[in-house]
């Protein structure tokens, strides 16, 4: 495809305070407001090229997608991308917003772990009753922990468990080495978790990382570790992991879940061994301005007739 068929000259973002931040915009850029399920504002369907999608789920965008005849990209606000080139088809680039998430959703990862492993989560149950119930918990400290997923995210959190004095062990796609030492590939997941303290997930979710922890892996995991997922739910088999920790024998700390919401009759709601935040890890403050500054620097980049930033499916670039 030549560049001038691939140019974008017109972005739409799903809110006004989002439209406000990227002004003033640069030369040739036009925008509008659209939150891909209602009509949009300032640009006709036929005009847009490029689409910011709200922060929230794709799945009540697929009708809306599918108005826009020119669609040459979509522009996620979250670091997952799942479901979204499969949204929009092979003739659509899809940008992630990595980067922008990383420093919240390590924060996170690292309270989960802290939270379970110090027993802050069973001190606010016993708060409601005024009990006072001193116990010794296993801590962070000298945990051994193996981080499935090595990524911009993965690597924020093993730089905040640097301070803990883990023994952290990477799991990536495939074993390799870089400048942080060496890094396991997921065919040895089952061997590694048999050795693990604590599991932290923060992998991407596609078909090979789908249920990537399933029975097997937490089979083989010791008694009392704890499973961390701050990636997506499907990464582990639920059915499985409820029952490691209903039983017991495995505690949990789960930002994410499959399915999400869990039914509100879900043994994990009540389980002692679990602690459950609501998809929260990229969702703090800091999300904002970090995200505006990212998008920014996206329309700059298009602006001037450059490749998007985080392309994850290169539509028209490929």
């Amino acid at each position: 495809m030549s560049p001038e068929s691939r140019a974008v000259r017109t972005i739409t973002v799903p809110t006004d305070e989002l439209l406000d931040a990227l002004l003033p915009l640069p030369a040739g850029i036009r925008a509008g407001v659209w939150d891909l399920v209602g009509e949009p504002r300032g640009l006709d369907y036929q005009e847009i090229d490029a689409v910011v999608t709200p922060y929230a789920s794709a799945s009540d965008w697929r009708d809306g997608v599918a108005r826009v005849p020119n669609l040459l990209l979509l522009q996620a606000q979250t670091t997952g991308h799942d479901g979204l080139p499969e949204l929009v088809g092979a003739g659509t680039a899809v940008a992630s917003a990595a980067g922008v998430h990383a420093a919240a959703t390590a924060e996170l990862a690292v309270g989960l772990m802290l939270a379970s492993l110090r027993g802050i989560d069973a001190a606010v149950r016993d708060q409601q009753d005024a009990h006072w119930n001193p116990q010794r918990y296993p801590g962070l400290a000298d945990r051994r922990v193996l981080l499935v997923g090595v990524g911009g995210i993965g690597q924020e959190i093993a730089a905040r468990l640097a301070p803990f004095e883990v023994e952290l062990t990477r799991v990536g796609s495939r074993a390799r080495d870089d400048d942080a030492g060496h890094i396991h590939g997921t065919d040895e997941l089952v061997q590694l978790a048999a050795s693990a303290d604590v599991l932290v997930l923060i992998t991407p979710l596609n078909e090979q990382t789908r249920h990537l922890v399933d029975k097997a892996v937490l089979a083989a995991m010791p008694d009392g570790a704890l499973v961390v997922n701050v990636a997506r739910g499907a990464v582990i088999d639920t059915d499985a992991l409820t029952e490691e920790v209903v039983s017991g024998r495995l505690k949990a700390a789960l930002d994410v879940v499959e399915p999400e919401p869990l039914p509100a009759d879900h043994p994990l709601w009540k389980a002692p061994n679990a602690l459950l935040t609501p998809h929260v890890g990229g969702n703090s403050e800091a999300f904002t301005p970090r995200i505006q500054a990212f998008l920014r620097r996206q329309v700059r980049n298009l602006a001037e007739g450059r490749e998007p930033l985080n392309l994850v499916a290169r539509g028209p670039w490929a």
